[in-house]
């Protein structure tokens, strides 16, 4: 991408994200209407309040529609290297211009655990208001300031703003190089910055940054320099829909070309699984099923003579579906493993479904998270019910196996990046706010799922039917080659699918 113009366009690598279009409900209006429901039965009292107050959400934040000379929100978000998009820093993490009384949006639990951290900046773009070279402020930079500044400037950082919602991107600074002799490389901070407004009538249709390379400040020595950070704003009529202006960041991608999604390998993945799934449902069909058939009807008797002519699984046939002996973790490693299933495909289904759009920031994390919590329900059914089926008798000792066998390993890892994120400064540290929702939501929804699901399926347990009988005395297993052992066998079982990523 070239450094004359860092204001990312449809085809640059330098995607926008998403665009926040949620709105808050502002309730004051109708609370006279809430006591009619008064005298009902408490549930029903509660449920109805629920779904009364959620459709009675209206907007109170700005509905992008302007008159000449009003504010319209500018944020910055965050900074980071080019080559790393996940690696962001906060905004004035670099010592760029700041007001007084620095601002914080409030963001949602999804673009918290994405890493935003919009802040108010002095950049001062109102509606239809044209600006030629503003002054910003006026700074002298320390030298710490610009070896930070320099350091940044190396490693092609960038950094991330938002205009009535739409993002913008611009790099810091550009580096001339002199490849002879690398010390001798030129390092040069942006001064200046063109925004270009598109609008039509009262709405901000598209915002463009583009930097002025005649505006440089050198950041190559380390000493004191005085800059005076300076802007300018063109408004431009433009045809475009409001509904349309987001369009052109649908079919772009936040990651450089060489991270871009490779199409054509999601394709091939996806034949190689149907293909292997065909060849294992006919090798049920053709194979397994009469040997099953055959062997739900043997005898006790039988089966000695029967056996000594066998190999493989069929010699210990009648020992296939003997209980185990860890009932809790075999139910809950299945009530796990449901669990994740049913959350891919609801992500998958809501995928499809379009809910996933590129200007709702956060959208994707949130659903993620409420799905999650939601379907703890199917793995407490599914692990309680399979291990009432098993002849357990400490199915809460089996719930509570289930509740942590995913979530224990997974708080464990978060806590351990939380901490190397809040040492290193990153976005990616989520604040005190998004790590107390994520609390509430375990506490009070999954939690009582998980629960809930368990005394279901505690109650519609069924008694287990194996496919083949089970004789009444275990038959020795034989002494296992090192290859069928359990750590090459996971190891074998990981390749396939691998393979197909």
């Amino acid at each position: 991408m070239s450094k004359s113009t860092s204001s990312p366009t449809p085809t640059s690598p330098l995607v926008p994200s998403s665009e926040d279009l949620l709105h808050h409900g502002n309730l004051l209006a109708n609370r006279k209407r809430l006591p009619v429901m008064v005298g009902l039965p408490k549930p029903l009292f509660i449920t109805l309040l629920l779904v009364y107050l959620g459709s009675q959400v209206e907007s109170n934040a700005s509905d992008h529609r302007y008159s000449e000379g009003d504010t319209v929100p500018f944020y910055a978000n965050k900074v980071g290297p080019f080559s790393n998009p996940r690696e962001t820093y906060a905004y004035f993490h670099l010592p760029f211009c700041s007001l007084d009384n620095v601002k914080e949006k409030k963001l949602n639990l999804g673009e918290m655990l994405n890493g935003d951290r919009l802040v108010s900046t002095p950049y001062k773009l109102e509606f239809l208001v044209n600006k030629d070279s503003e002054v910003l402020c006026k700074k002298t930079l320390s030298k710490t300031d610009v070896s930070q500044f320099r350091s940044v400037i190396a490693k092609d950082y960038y950094m991330q703003l938002y205009y009535d919602d739409l993002p913008i991107w611009a790099f810091i600074g550009k580096v001339e190089r002199d490849y002879s002799d690398e010390r001798k490389s030129k390092y040069f901070l942006f001064k200046h910055f063109d925004f270009e407004v598109l609008y039509n009538k009262d709405r901000v249709i598209e915002v463009n940054l583009r930097v002025d390379q005649n505006s440089l400040a050198d950041m190559t020595e380390d000493k004191e320099v005085d800059v005076d950070f300076t802007y300018s704003v063109k408004w431009l009529v433009t045809q475009y829909l409001f509904e349309e202006r987001m369009d052109k960041y649908i079919g772009s991608s936040i990651l450089p070309h060489h991270m871009s999604i490779h199409r054509h390998s999601i394709t091939n993945s996806s034949v190689t699984l149907l293909v292997l799934s065909i060849c294992l449902v006919t090798f049920y069909v053709l194979v397994l099923r009469k040997d099953i058939s055959k062997y739900s009807h043997d005898v006790e008797g039988d089966q000695v003579a029967d056996n000594l002519e066998e190999t493989g699984w069929k010699n210990i046939h009648g020992d296939v579906f003997r209980f185990p002996r860890h009932k809790s973790l075999f139910a809950a490693a299945l009530g796990s493993g449901t669990h994740l299933l049913l959350l891919i495909i609801s992500i998958l289904v809501m995928g499809l479904l379009g809910v996933f759009q590129p200007y709702l920031r956060g959208v994707f994390l949130n659903a993620l998270v409420i799905a999650y919590a939601v379907t703890s329900v199917v793995s407490g059914y599914t692990s309680v019910s399979f291990y009432c089926q098993l002849e357990g008798t400490s199915w809460m000792k089996s719930l509570l196996l289930t509740g942590g066998l995913y979530f224990g390993p997974l708080f464990l890892t978060f806590c351990f990046l939380n901490s190397v994120a809040i040492f290193y400064g990153t976005t990616a540290a989520l604040p005190i706010g998004a790590i107390a929702i994520l609390s509430l939501l375990w506490i009070f929804l999954a939690s009582p799922l998980l629960l809930l699901g368990g005394i279901v399926g505690k109650n519609r347990a069924s008694d287990f039917e194996a496919p083949c009988r089970t004789t009444k005395c275990p038959r020795e297993v034989p002494q296992l080659r090192w290859y069928r052992g359990v750590l090459p066998q996971m190891a074998l079982a990981g390749i396939l699918p691998f393979s197909c990523l």
